[in-house]
């Protein structure tokens, strides 16, 4: 199936894995390219030599075209950027608006730059700066997340710009390709479900937990800001001792990066600037790394937070990148040949 999305990254089919703090390493990104889908290294979430390390290693596993995430508002953005270029990556994947100067920059080296989006004006903006795709993610999506479904949200995107548009938020099969496409999507892009695939490095007690679960909340308790996840007794004791937890956090998120307090200070400027937080959120948001971390890398369910659309209440299996990839494809052809018959 040839799309836009094809054609601009050169991968077979017009699926993305995206970029999932602690989730999505060598392994996944790997796997997913591998399938012919377009994996995603979460670096936001690495060092910068960690990232280093784990392009390396997709490039270990597989040819492929393959993508990297990275926050446009860290302070050493232009840094990742060097090395996504000297490394040879395809796509240069931002969660926020990446600035001008570092669209510039990958364009002039080759770099696909694809950042998501969740409103049509931010749609608007990013495309007016000359990035050459977009992720629309509706409020179905898990992570940090926004009011309008993706039936709405992705429509006005796509009449609004005239790049590819590449839709998530509530997709996980063949039926859910067809849709975005007939909306004029040139492709999806799934988080939940490739988390839970066999490729995924997230430890199998967490997995169990996500595909026991029936239900997700939009909370703010995490870090100040609209996050999906999973309901849990932790997320709600969120709820009513979050300016404490967040204080330890803060200290244990410093220790975990190696931050100084001074470069905390300056990361929450950064956070704060245009979004409207206070400082008691911007306190709030040194939960999200440490909190994901500890389910998705230490395995604890009971003491961490679990990003998720909601379409975990519709999975329940474990296949593999590529078992995934092919089935979503088989039935998407099968939609459409039905579609044509009548």
């Amino acid at each position: 199936m040839r799309t836009a999305l094809t054609e601009l990254v050169g991968c077979r089919h017009p699926i993305v894995q995206t970029g999932m703090g602690y989730v999505a390493g060598a392994r996944l990104a790997a796997a997913t390219s591998a399938a012919g889908g377009l994996g995603v290294v979460a670096a936001a979430t690495m060092t910068v030599a960690e990232m280093t390390e784990a392009i390396r290693g997709v490039k270990e596993r597989t040819d492929a075209p393959f993508g990297v995430n990275i926050r446009s508002d860290a302070d050493d953005a232009a840094d990742r950027v060097e090395v996504m270029i000297r490394e040879g990556v395809r796509v240069a994947s931002f969660a926020l608006a990446p600035k001008r100067e570092l669209i510039g920059r990958l364009k002039d080296a080759g770099v696909v730059t694809i950042p998501s989006v969740g409103a049509r004006r931010h749609a608007e903006k990013v495309a007016a700066w000359g990035v050459d795709a977009l992720i629309v993610q509706g409020g179905e999506g898990g992570g940090h997340t926004g009011p309008v479904a993706t039936t709405l949200l992705l429509p006005q995107v796509v009449d609004a710009v005239d790049i590819p548009v590449i839709a998530a938020g509530g997709f996980f099969d063949g039926r859910g390709l067809v849709a975005a496409l007939a909306y004029g999507a040139c492709g999806i892009a799934m988080g939940t479900r490739f988390l839970l695939t066999s490729d995924s490095t997230v430890p199998d007690e967490v997995k169990k937990v996500y595909l026991a679960a029936a239900e997700t909340v939009v909370t703010t308790k995490v870090d100040g800001v609209p996050h999906r996840v999973l309901r849990t007794p932790f997320v709600d004791s969120l709820e009513r001792s979050r300016l404490l937890r967040a204080v330890v956090n803060a200290a244990r998120f410093r220790k975990l990066t190696g931050m100084s307090w001074g470069q905390m200070v300056r990361e929450g400027r950064r956070m704060r600037h245009g979004r409207d937080l206070t400082w008691a959120q911007v306190l709030q948001a040194a939960n999200t790394p440490v909190l994901l971390r500890e389910a998705m890398v230490a395995g604890r369910a009971d003491l961490g937070v679990m990003a998720s659309g909601q379409v975990v209440g519709v999975l329940d299996d474990l296949p593999s990148c590529a078992e995934l990839v092919g089935r979503v494809m088989s039935e998407a052809e099968a939609v459409l040949e039905g579609l044509r018959s009548r």
